[in-house]
């Protein structure tokens, strides 16, 4: 299935000169949301891992049922604030000065194996910021799952020492 076909581009949002990737139009699509889960697990079904650790929001959507799938536990990355028990936090830069998130102290322990994933992978900022989490912990990262890249941003660059599975790769705006 051709996931392009089922995401919907919306120009000049959330300003002048963007396309915005909508995969809203892929969630209400019963067919195309099982096939974008369906691939990641059929990628991830005989890796060993210990967990799927899912970065707000969006990653959520897409984590907590592969997680699910896979019979492993669902970490959840989170924005400042969010989560209630002791917390790690990481900083990480944006166009136009820093943000960060933050992961429970006690999600994952030492040695344990996991999958990072996002609905989307653009400059990389938050997904590097996510593994910087996950190997605070003593947890490693074995690979990072996203459905669209926007590979023209280079966010892979900041991944390059992962495995990197996107399902749909948008080479230019």
């Amino acid at each position: 299935m051709d996931l392009k076909t089922v995401i919907r581009n919306i120009p000049d949002f959330p300003k002048k000169g963007i396309v915005f990737r909508d995969i809203t139009t892929l969630l209400k699509d019963p067919e195309a949301f099982r096939y974008a889960l369906d691939s990641f697990y059929q990628k991830y079904k005989s890796i060993d891992l210990n967990a799927v650790a899912g970065i707000e929001s969006r990653g959520f959507i897409f984590g907590a049922p592969l997680a699910y799938m896979l019979k492993l536990p669902f970490i959840l990355i989170r924005k400042p604030g969010k989560l209630p028990a002791e917390t790690v936090s990481q900083s990480y830069q944006l166009e136009y000065g820093t943000d960060s998130i933050e992961i429970h102290r006690d999600a994952l322990k030492d040695d344990d194996r996991v999958i990072i994933i996002d609905d989307l992978l653009a400059t990389g900022g938050t997904a590097a910021a996510s593994a910087q989490l996950v190997e605070q912990l003593g947890a490693e990262v074995v690979s990072f799952a996203f459905v669209i890249e926007l590979s023209f941003l280079k966010g892979r660059e900041k991944l390059s020492k992962y495995e990197v599975l996107s399902l749909v790769d948008y080479q230019s705006e």
